[in-house]
């Protein structure tokens, strides 16, 4: 027969993985929500940057001309992106393997693009700052979790449509709290379903491509995302003049005038192997974009189907905008920022919920209480702190370092201070 003692140690480990689990699903839910203006706080965090509603294409030629001139004896960069201006973000930057420069409006190098700390809240939100395939996976894996209880909190309260609009905001016992997650679940179900089922696509395709490569593709993965977002071509590593990237554009502005271009990337620029991949976002479409493929000579051979291919092509290029809101401008992306607040709100008191009927059944888990207290208040509060180094100490600072660092000490505190706490009661 098992010892109470060893059952209650294996009950509170079970809690601590759910507690972990739900940990990891709120940082998600605070970054993604925060993500979602993604475009303006890049221009926060760098607000001297040049900005333009457009720019010509031979500006754009001589930028890249520029870019990778200055790469003169450095490893040869396999991918150059031309991000062109947009409503949402008017400006040119032109990133590499190894530095990320804005342009200016003749197509000089302005200066570094810095913007560390709108890049780190994205990984976080992407990866939790993990390896990358793992923590994409492991977000994925959470995203799936996300799906599973917003179903399951439907088919466990049968009523919970049905009262929908009645709220005892101030009913003790846990009634009030768990009034406010249920009704915030009711309101928000299509948003969370959408999130999550976008967001378990967006993370479980990384470990589903690797394992349809090892199986079907001899571990080749980008022979596997070519089957939906089109191949990388045949690679020649011999030396090639820069590439008419201007002529592609001309050709863009010529044949799709409806398109707005976003993109423009180089794959192995200056090679012989070289060729130009125009990205163009389409106008009421959810699809982040259309991939047209051009030579190296600025010559259209093709587009990769995102916009009119399989349903499977067209549906895996609409879960980015879906997930991230960026679509329809600024008033959808207000409307993601308060949904996205609210399945925030919904993570955080469905354990409290969780945690008050452990506690009314004479579970009296102080550690496990001060531990989410300390993820809930924590993890806002070291994001700011992230925040405040950048603003203050520059783009160069460990920001991921900085935010988990920070999280774990004011976690700690609050696990000292619940320790504290009952014999200073006493």
């Amino acid at each position: 027969m098992i010892e109470t003692g060893t059952v209650k140690q294996a009950l509170s480990a079970h809690a601590a993985i759910g507690l972990l689990a739900g940990a990891l699903l709120y940082i998600v839910s605070l970054t993604g929500t925060v993500a979602v203006f993604y475009e303006e706080l890049q221009r926060i965090e760098q607000v001297h940057a040049p900005e333009m509603s457009s720019i010509d294409r031979v500006a754009v030629q001589r930028g890249v001309e520029a870019v990778l001139a200055s790469e003169a004896g450095k490893p040869r960069t396999t991918h150059l992106y031309v991000h062109l201006p947009t409503e949402g973000l008017p400006r040119t930057t032109i990133t590499t393997d190894t530095q990320a420069v804005h342009l200016d409006r003749t197509g000089a190098i302005a200066g570094p693009e810095e913007i560390a700390w709108s890049d780190f809240l994205v990984q976080l939100h992407y990866t939790l700052n993990l390896p990358a395939l793992v923590g994409i996976t492991v977000v994925g894996i959470l995203g799936v979790l996300m799906l599973a209880l917003s179903f399951s909190g439907v088919i466990a309260l049968p009523r919970i449509f049905r009262d929908a609009f009645r709220l005892r905001a101030r009913n003790s016992n846990g009634v009030g709290l768990a009034d406010w997650h249920n009704r915030l679940s009711v309101w928000t179900l299509p948003f969370s379903l959408a999130i999550a089922l976008t967001g378990a696509m967006i993370g479980m395709a990384t470990i589903t491509a690797y394992a349809i490569a090892s199986n079907s593709y001899g571990g080749d993965v980008e022979a596997v995302y070519a089957t939906v977002f089109g191949g990388e071509g045949k690679p020649d590593a011999a030396p090639a003049p820069v590439p008419n990237v201007a002529a592609a554009l001309e050709y863009m502005a010529r044949a799709y005038p409806e398109v707005a271009v976003t993109y423009a990337t180089l794959h192995n620029p200056m090679t012989k192997g070289q060729h130009v991949q125009i990205v163009g976002d389409h106008e009421r479409r959810l699809i982040f974009g259309e991939y047209y493929d051009f030579d190296a000579f600025g010559r259209f051979h093709k587009t990769a189907g995102l916009a009119d291919g399989q349903i499977g092509q067209q549906a895996a290029a609409s879960a980015y905008k879906l997930h991230f809101g960026s679509f329809g401008g600024l008033p959808v992306k207000l409307a993601y920022f308060l949904l996205g607040a609210a399945l925030t709100a919904i993570c955080a008191t469905g354990t409290y919920i969780w945690l008050g009927k452990r506690r009314r059944r004479g579970m009296q888990e102080h550690a496990l209480h001060a531990f989410w207290n300390g993820v809930v208040a924590g993890t806002p509060a070291a994001l700011t702190i992230t925040f405040l180094a950048r603003i203050l100490f520059g783009n160069a600072m460990a920001f991921s370092a900085i935010f988990w660092l920070a999280l774990a000490a004011i976690m700690a505190s609050a696990l000292l201070f619940s320790a504290w706490q009952p014999s200073h009661d006493s």
